[in-house]
């Protein structure tokens, strides 16, 4: 078994946005499903989350041009926001005044115009930090986008808590040296066995987030329902 999540240790939350802070499925698979509609691409049996654009079209239609067809994708998805919503706990964790005094960054898998067009369809306000797709070499599963995150708080990777839904993130937080909680927002458990915690939501998350004095709190046993790493 892992350590236990300490909760504690941790001065900055780096959360994913989609499936984590966002609900943005539904928009995404429309846009996907129109696209492979479009070049005459057999649909695979399950959209990968959490994988980008280019990668996706590498996976699926290796006879494209990636950058030109991700760049067709990313037009899509910034035209449709339809639907897109927050999901619970986003407001609290983004909250300027939250109670907990953490540090909070987004990182995520989107380029910017698209992690824009949809932080606002969803009517959330992002924090200072903000670490896209295209600000690193290496994203997701590579530790990169994590590590950049960190670097631009002024924090060490030990200082950080990771807050992702898919395991290419789960993945890139354990390979930054960061704790890391998975939600079972779009994944089941077992694809989410690699990170220290497993909460249903975000919610779940913050309702365990103490209100934070300072930074001396005890270290958090998960819950008896949410499974933690080896």
């Amino acid at each position: 078994m892992s350590d236990p999540l300490d909760l504690g240790a941790v001065r900055a939350v780096l959360a994913d946005l989609d499936g984590t802070l966002i609900d943005s499925t539904p928009a995404t698979l429309r846009v996907y499903a129109g696209w492979m509609a479009d070049r005459g691409i057999e649909a695979p049996g399950d959209h990968p989350h959490g994988v980008p654009a280019r990668q996706v079209v590498a996976m699926v239609a290796p006879h494209l041009d990636p950058a030109e067809e991700a760049a067709e994708l990313e037009r899509r998805e910034v035209a449709d926001v339809d639907g897109v919503r927050a999901l619970s706990g986003a407001e609290e964790l983004l909250a300027a005044d939250a109670p907990w005094g953490l540090e909070v960054a987004i990182v995520t898998s989107c380029t910017a115009p698209l992690a824009d067009a949809r932080l606002g369809a969803a009517g959330l306000v992002p924090p200072s930090v903000v670490v896209t797709a295209d600000r690193t070499e290496r994203v997701k599963p590579d530790p990169d986008p994590f590590l950049l995150a960190a670097e631009l708080l002024g924090l060490e990777p030990a200082d950080c808590l990771v807050v992702e839904d898919a395991p290419a993130g789960i993945a890139a937080g354990r390979a930054a040296g960061m704790q890391v909680v998975a939600l079972r927002t779009t994944h089941a458990d077992h694809a989410l066995v690699d990170a220290h915690l497993i909460v249903n939501d975000l919610a779940a998350l913050t309702a365990m987030l103490p209100v934070r004095l300072g930074l001396d709190a005890a270290p958090m046993e998960a819950p008896a329902d949410a499974p933690r790493a080896p």
